[in-house]
């Protein structure tokens, strides 16, 4: 049950920085949601909290925005954001 919890910390903690991070890149909502492989509709509710992303959706975007450098900071800096993909990454390696 820890781990759901940790997973459900992370999507909101993301969901919270998406505006942000997204603004950062320049980038539409529509462009993001074609580069990770889901609707413009689908990104604007989780964006605007209407709706909870899915773990492979956050999995996308945690990927997205690491591997861009104007981004990967600001999501390291976002509290205990790494120590907690850590935990949650680490404990699902175990149990497969």
């Amino acid at each position: 049950m820890k781990k759901l919890m940790i997973k459900e910390e992370l999507m909101s903690m993301l969901r919270n920085e998406l505006p942000v991070l997204r603004a950062r890149l320049g980038i539409s909502q529509a462009k993001l949601a074609e580069m990770i492989g889901i609707s413009r509709q689908t990104y604007n509710v989780i964006e605007n909290g209407k709706r909870e992303m899915t773990w492979p959706i956050f999995l996308s975007l945690v990927a997205f925005f690491q591997n861009n450098e104007q981004t990967a900071q600001m999501l390291k800096q976002t509290e205990e954001f790494d120590e907690k993909m850590k935990k949650v990454l680490s404990s699902e390696s175990i149990e497969r």
